[in-house]
């Protein structure tokens, strides 16, 4: 149970202090997202990761190019745009290393099943040894929609919801019991109720009340 929200918690699950709710898997709070980073958003994350790293990557072999290795006339370009230039590096330089970063921090991760918040208890405690948590499949992250949608940042549709986020809702079970008698054949026949068996009056006298 959680000590804040006085609902069920489930497994790797933290409390964020910021979002004042529970998260499922929750790994980190990212200011960046203004929301924390779980399970269910897990996907979204990491191409959050992958498109600035690859923006930043893209930006600096631009400008090295056309510093280093472009003599051209057209190369020349008036202060103003130099020095925007220099400003644009300096961005793209922090935003290259601090993605790099945190790509290893998420493929570390799902390796090791381990998130950020747990695994920084596991150190302070001297614990880290002692894990016995499973790599994440990568459909956990991604979905089942197929390769194709990878790249695009569209919600995953998971294999086994209630699996993934360790917990299951009252909606769903509803819906998925809604759809099962859906799915039941017509011509079985219902059973009956059995009638009661009333005793007779001397036995229930003998009864414990």
């Amino acid at each position: 149970m959680c000590g804040q929200c006085k609902t069920l918690k489930p497994l790797l699950s933290h409390h964020c202090r910021i979002c004042n709710r529970c998260v499922s898997r929750m790994d980190h709070h990212c200011p960046w997202m203004n929301n924390c980073v779980g399970a269910a958003n897990l996907k979204h994350f990491l191409l959050f990761l992958i498109y600035t790293w690859s923006c930043s990557a893209f930006a600096l072999v631009l400008f090295g190019w056309n510093y280093f290795l472009c003599a051209d006339e057209y190369c020349t370009f008036h202060p103003v745009v130099v020095h925007l230039v220099r400003v644009m590096t300096i961005l793209a330089i922090g935003a290259f290393l601090f993605t790099s970063s945190m790509l290893m921090n998420v493929t570390y991760g799902l390796m090791t099943g381990i998130g950020t918040i747990d695994r920084l208890k596991k150190k302070a405690t001297n614990t880290m040894s002692q894990s016995d948590e499973e790599p994440i499949p990568l459909k956990d992250v991604f979905g089942v929609g197929g390769y194709l949608t990878w790249p695009f940042p569209i919600d995953p549709v998971f294999e086994n919801f209630d699996r993934c986020m360790g917990y299951s809702m009252p909606q769903r079970l509803a819906r998925e019991q809604q759809l099962m008698e859906n799915q039941r054949p017509k011509d079985q026949p219902e059973l009956e109720p059995s009638p009661s068996l009333e005793l007779p009056t001397c036995v229930n006298n003998l009864l414990p009340v």
